[in-house]
């Protein structure tokens, strides 16, 4: 997977707020109405969302947690091949109208 691929891929979909945009790091404020789309977009590239970062490795659960970890309600993409790895995260928001959404090269 490359990177820069599923961040131009991730753009295309409708955000409300684009807060960091980095080579290795993305992050929006997206519309929760929004969701089914951005789900589809990181279901094609990731697959399924992962239920729990513990089934990770012991890098990758240590480079997540660096940036919030998951907790229950949250969503976690994974991938990773030898020593190449990105994830994305998607944290809904307290007003339940919207999401943070991270993606992030590791």
């Amino acid at each position: 997977m490359i990177f820069s691929d599923l961040i131009s891929d991730i753009k295309t979909a409708p955000f409300a707020t684009l807060r960091i945009e980095s080579d290795n790091y993305f992050e929006a404020v997206i519309c929760n109405k929004d969701i089914p789309e951005f789900a589809a977009k990181l279901n094609g590239y990731f697959g399924s969302p992962i239920e729990s970062s513990k089934k990770l490795s012991s890098k990758s659960q240590e480079t997540i947690a660096k940036f919030g970890g998951i907790d229950p309600g949250q969503t976690l993409y994974f991938w990773s091949e030898g020593d190449n790895a990105i994830f994305a995260m998607l944290w809904p928001w307290q007003d339940e109208k919207h999401t943070t959404l991270k993606i992030i090269k590791i």
